[in-house]
């Protein structure tokens, strides 16, 4: 039998291989396959009168329509809240604090300076049990840049809000924005002389691995040869994207995107995610996040008709045409995911999908940007869990109950042992 964990490899690339046939997988059960756990944040809360299903059936809203025939992969979670988003006593700051405490569920230490402290985050809890198992521990996503330091709201750090996973309650993982060093992370020899060098030259992944992927094919059934050629078909499209975001910025006016970044926003945050689905396809790593945005950003969507920053528009102060606007980016950021669940519903794996073997967390720290509020958080649960979870439901937790009872959950069916995250009080039921 061929290993699992099997690489093409070549001088300035490793290409990790999807599961095949020839892996000698045990199969019969959604069981089989390793499960995926992803945490993917929505900035500056919802519109919620648009985001809410109207009565107990999940039939999305307006904002959520994108999501329409994926119901049976998703359930809409409600009453959970984050109490150390809270200001408990420490005044403004609350998008510092939505971002810092949505995976670890600890209060946020007021500080601008170096002191900062919040919790080991419920991904790099994971990742600390069974990391060692992938290529990479876990995977850290955003369309941000990374930040460390620097005041950012009401006297918190910025790495507060810059950063979704922590390694430790001083230590943020910082998440990569540029496409291209996330493909290279992935693919790349490891040697960053020689991926450089391939750059230069202007050479494809794929042409440093033709070889051993062709000595690999000859020892494969028909069936394992179709999945190996529409992976390296979707990882050489992928290369493609991001080779033109690199080479077709125009000179004027400076842009201030780095190479490898697409001035859209939506193929930008498209990349990404399909990043992410080749991570998990390729058994890379099992943990991943991705931060759309930082809570607090102000980005404005002039694709989307739409002058005026997010977070300014999020203080709608109830004026119908702001309201409007916050919907419609609402419905922005769900057809994003979508088009990444669909990507992973439609990725074969073991006995099932991608996405029947993955658990993945989408929304945000904050409920009504008017109001700043930390309960009652608009969040969904997408994914089959390896047939762990119910997913086309509403389900309606007490009300008070902590978010870091469905992060316990999640690390259950993770086979990841944990007595708390954060100020959890138990494990979450019936999802």
């Amino acid at each position: 039998m061929t290993s699992r964990r099997h690489f093409l490899q070549g001088l300035a690339a490793t290409l990790a291989l999807p599961s095949l046939e020839a892996f000698g997988s045990p199969v019969g059960s959604l069981a089989a396959a390793p499960r995926r756990l992803a945490f993917v944040y929505v900035p500056n809360g919802v519109n919620l009168s648009r985001w809410l299903p109207q009565g107990d059936t999940l039939a999305f809203a307006d904002s959520l329509a994108p999501l329409a025939g994926l119901e049976k992969h998703i359930s809409l979670l409600r009453h959970l809240d984050h109490d150390k988003a809270r200001a408990n006593g420490d005044g403004a700051g609350d998008h510092a604090r939505a971002n810092a405490t949505f995976l670890t569920g600890c209060q946020a230490r007021k500080t601008a300076g170096a002191d900062i402290r919040a919790g080991i985050s419920v991904d790099q809890i994971a990742a600390r049990q069974m990391g060692h198992e992938t290529r990479l521990p876990s995977l850290e996503l955003s369309t941000d840049p990374a930040r460390r330091s620097g005041q950012c709201d009401s006297g918190y750090s910025c790495a507060y809000q810059f950063n979704l996973s922590w390694l430790d309650e001083d230590t943020p993982a910082p998440a990569e924005r540029d496409p291209r060093l996330v493909f290279e992370k992935l693919f790349g020899s490891g040697n960053a002389k020689q991926d450089a060098a391939r750059r230069v030259r202007r050479k494809s992944i794929l042409d440093f691995v033709r070889g051993d992927a062709k000595r690999l094919q000859g020892r494969l059934g028909a069936t394992d040869r179709g999945k190996v050629e529409e992976y390296l078909t979707s990882v050489r499209a992928l290369e493609k994207r991001i080779e033109s975001a690199e080479n077709h910025h125009p000179p004027q006016p400076p842009i201030a995107c780095p190479a490898g970044i697409p001035e859209s926003y939506a193929e930008h945050i498209q990349l990404q995610f399909e990043l992410m689905a080749l991570a998990f396809q390729t058994d890379s790593t099992r943990v991943s996040t991705f931060l759309l945005a930082h809570d607090g950003s102000n980005r404005p969507f002039p694709e989307l008709g739409i002058a005026n920053g997010h977070h300014s528009i999020s203080h709608h102060r109830n004026d119908t045409e702001l309201l409007d606007q916050i919907a419609t980016i609402d419905r922005f950021y769900a057809e994003q995911f979508a088009g990444f669940l669909r990507r992973m519903a439609e990725t074969p794996d073991g006995e099932g999908s991608l996405l029947d073997h993955s658990m993945i967390v989408y929304g945000s720290g904050i409920g009504d940007g008017n109001r700043h509020n930390h309960d009652d958080l608009p969040l969904l649960l997408a994914g089959g869990g390896g047939g762990s979870l119910q997913p086309g439901q509403i389900l309606h937790a007490a009300e008070g109950t902590p978010m870091t009872n469905l992060h316990l959950a999640l690390l259950e069916r993770m086979g990841v042992q944990a007595e708390r995250v954060g100020d959890s009080t138990g494990v979450l039921a019936g999802i």
